[in-house]
C-alpha cells in the first residue's frame, strides 16, 4: 500500500537501530511511501526500507557489528574515522549483504541530507544514478564531525546532515508532503544543550561557515523539535519515537542494548500503524 505521505528519518548513529525496527514493522504491514528524506543513520537505514530488504538494517547494525566490530579507535589511526567506512560502504553493501539498487531506483523519491562545508547549509541530494554514487552520498550524510573525514561529492566537501538539518520535516513539506510520518531516535521532550560554541581556532579553520553551523546546531535542532511538537498537536505528522530516554550513545557496541532498541522500534511502529493509516485517509 503506497501512502500519500512523506517519511522523514532522523539520524543518531547506532541509535538508528530504533529506526531499523520501526521500518521493518512498516514493511511487514506493506506500508510504502512515495517520498523519503533521511539524515545520516536515518538515510542509511532508510535505504534498506526503500529497497524492501526487510531485516537488512538490523543485520548491518547488529549482526555485522557483532561479527566485524567496525567501530573503534583503531580506525581513527588507519582511516581517520571512528568507524570502518571501507567496510560499511564497501564490502558490506557490495558483497556481504548486497544492496538491491534496482529496487531502490524503481521506487519513489529518496532525499539524502548532508552539510556543505563551504557554506554550512544543508544539501538535499536525490537519487544518484549509480551504486558507487549512492554510497558516496550516503557516506557524506553519515560522516560525523571530528570523528570522520570530510567527504567530497561532486567536488564539494560535505559532512553529516545532522549538523545543518537534523530533522528535515520542513523540507518534506516544501517538497509537497504536508503530512508526514517522522521517526525520531530521541524520546519526547528531548532537547540538545549547547555544543561546539568554543571550538579551537584550528578546527575546520578552512571552513568558517561550517564552524558557525556547528555552533548553531543545538539551537536549530531544538527549533525543529518545537516545530514537530506543533505539527503533532495539529495532527499533521505521526511521530514514532522511543518512549523513554535512550541510554546508549551514537557509537554504542552493546549488542544486547541494540537488540532491545530494535525491538522497541518495531513495537512503537506497530502501535502507530492505525494512526498512520488514519492520517493518510484524511
Amino acid at each position: 500500500m503506497i501512502l500519500n505521505l512523506g517519511l522523514v528519518l532522523e539520524g543518531g548513529g547506532m541509535r538508528g537501530i530504533f529506526t531499523s525496527g520501526a521500518l521493518d514493522c512498516l514493511l511487514d504491514n506493506s506500508i510504502e511511501f512515495p517520498y523519503i528524506i533521511g539524515v545520516s543513520a536515518g538515510a542509511s537505514n532508510g535505504l534498506s526500507f526503500a529497497s524492501k530488504q526487510r531485516g537488512r538494517g538490523r543485520f548491518c547494525d547488529i549482526d555485522a557489528l557483532a561479527k566485524y566490530r567496525y567501530i573503534g579507535l583503531r580506525y581513527l589511526l588507519s582511516q581517520r574515522c571512528i568507524m570502518d567506512y571501507k567496510f560499511l560502504f564497501g564490502d558490506l553493501p557490495l558483497k556481504i549483504y548486497p544492496y538491491d539498487f534496482n529496487t531502490y531506483m524503481n521506487g519513489g523519491r529518496f532525499v539524502f541530507v548532508a552539510t556543505n562545508c563551504l557554506n554550512g547549509a544543508p544539501e538535499y541530494i536525490e537519487k544518484p544514478s549509480t551504486l558507487p554514487g549512492l554510497l558516496d552520498v550516503c557516506r557524506a550524510s553519515c560522516s560525523l564531525p571530528f570523528l570522520c573525514p570530510i567527504v567530497k561529492v561532486g567536488g564539494v566537501p560535505m559532512l553529516d546532515g545532522g549538523i545543518s538539518d537534523a530533522i528535515p520535516l520542513r523540507r518534506a513539506i516544501a517538497d509537497g508532503y504536508k503530512k508526514n510520518v517522522l521517526i525520531l531516535t530521541r524520546n519526547r521532550g528531548y532537547r540538545k544543550r549547547d555544543e561546539f560554541q568554543h571550538l579551537p581556532f584550528f578546527v575546520y579553520a578552512k571552513y568558517p561557515k561550517l564552524r558557525k553551523a556547528l555552533a548553531d546546531k543545538s539551537g536549530l535542532y531544538n527549533a525543529s523539535m518545537d516545530f514537530v511538537d506543533e505539527l503533532e498537536q495539529k495532527g499533521e505528522v505521526v511521530v514514532i519515537r522511543p518512549r523513554n530516554k535512550i541510554e546508549i550513545d551514537r557509537l554504542s557496541t552493546n549488542i544486547a542494548a541494540l537488540e532491545a532498541l530494535y525491538d522497541e522500534g518495531y513495537r512503537c511502529a506497530s502501535e502507530s500503524v492505525k494512526n498512520i493509516l488514519k492520517i493518510n485517509s484524511q
